[in-house]
């Protein structure tokens, strides 16, 4: 922005597991944090709380009762529960509509695109600590 001087980049914090088939990261823009974003290699995941253990560091502490990141993931697990028939048609057919679900509650800013790619990303006000 020539009237800011910002040359208006983003910074990406978050972590994977080892083999890297878990990822959460947040990105950051100048006003500070904007989205958070959940990734999976589809076919190792038994459920979506299993990606809890890669929350940066802002959020992992903070998924306790009470909190919106621990909600949220309680919300994603009942989703997958319930997305359970359509298993049958394969992990990225169950995360779809699992995703597709909590768009109904949470505010999901990407589309099937990304979803059928194994990532869901939510706005990081849902999901801030409180008083954040």
């Amino acid at each position: 922005d020539p009237a800011t001087g910002s040359r208006g980049g983003l910074l990406v914090e978050g972590t994977c597991d080892e083999v890297g088939r878990r990822h959460v990261w947040v990105a950051l823009g100048p006003e500070g944090p904007r989205t958070v974003t959940f990734a999976t290699r589809l076919g190792s995941l038994e459920r979506p709380s299993d990606l809890a253990e890669r929350l940066p560091k802002a959020l992992i502490h903070r998924n306790v009762p009470g909190e919106p990141v621990h909600a949220f993931l309680r919300d994603f697990d009942r989703a997958w529960a319930a997305a359970a028939p359509y298993a049958s048609y394969g992990a990225r057919q169950r995360w779809i509509r699992t995703v597709r679900d909590l768009t109904a509650d949470w505010p999901v800013t990407d589309g099937p695109a990304r979803w059928r790619q194994g990532e869901v990303t939510v706005r990081w006000e849902a999901l801030a600590p409180l008083g954040w």
